[in-house]
């Protein structure tokens, strides 16, 4: 029977809401950096992860899960090619039922923006965007039918201020948010949450050449009233609380995580 309304909070004690037993979860970037470390914690937390990647030869994260005791597999996924991502979701359930997708591939291209090229802007909104959205729509076909489901979309602090040098990528996270809203408005009922991360400013690679000079990052410093840079284990916690039955009751909202820099602003 199709579902009519999110499920009710179970009454169970609160720590056993953020059990993930008998879950699967589609995780897109999940080689390294936050997607890694949201596999990994979804496994932690007692899902099955299918790690969809570009480069399946690096099972890093699927051997990571696999020697914890955890259940882990690769699919293939080119985000870069939206009619290869309209497939991936469809390979995951080759392998198991999928009822939990996390959206976390990602790329950013810094260039001026009088520079841009068609190529290069397409190639941004492409995997951040693009592939992204059929990816949510293939889970929501799945997940209609049988009444449940989680999307987390990882979205970014240019969700929300434009940065520097960073049009494309910007613009495609600013869309993000809105279409998390978007799908979440439609899908609700179904019983599927749809949700968002907006990760500020994490160690990762996407950041290498930025953490690299020293005046970029001691002014990026300043702005985070926690006093440091993020890891991708900070990203643990909220991506199980979203796709756990503890937030059964939050859907269409971005959960900001940046040590604070949002809410300081530019003072």
């Amino acid at each position: 029977m199709v579902a009519t309304a999110l499920d009710a909070t179970p009454s169970n004690p609160a720590l056993e809401l953020f059990q993930l037993k008998g879950e699967t979860a589609l995780v897109t970037g999940g080689s390294r950096g936050i997607g890694a470390a949201i596999a990994i914690a979804l496994a932690q937390a007692g899902a099955a992860v299918i790690i969809a990647q570009r480069d399946v030869n690096n099972t890093a994260t699927r051997d990571a899960i696999r020697a914890a005791g955890g259940s882990a597999e690769v699919v293939a996924a080119d985000l870069g090619d939206v009619s290869d991502a309209k497939e991936v979701f469809g390979r995951a359930l080759d392998v198991a039922d999928v009822s939990i997708l996390v959206n976390c591939g990602g790329i950013l291209r810094r260039n001026d923006s009088v520079d841009i090229e068609v190529d290069e802007w397409n190639s941004v909104l492409d995997v951040n965007l693009n592939s992204l959205f059929f990816l949510s729509q293939a889970a929501g076909k799945h997940f209609i039918p049988k009444g449940r489901g989680t999307i987390i979309n990882v979205a970014s602090l240019n969700s929300f201020v434009g940065g520097s040098r960073v049009a494309s990528y910007a613009a495609a996270k600013a869309a993000v948010t809105s279409l998390t809203k978007a799908l979440s408005n439609e899908w609700s009922k179904h019983n599927i949450r749809v949700n968002a991360i907006a990760p500020g400013s994490i160690a990762t690679d996407i950041n290498t050449d930025l953490r690299g000079n020293p005046e970029l990052y001691a002014n990026r410093l300043s702005g985070i009233p926690g006093g440091r840079w993020g890891e991708p284990r900070d990203f643990a916690g909220p991506a199980v609380f979203l796709a756990s039955r503890a937030s059964q009751y939050i859907t269409g909202e971005t959960l900001i995580v940046d040590g604070g820099a949002m809410g300081k602003g530019p003072i």
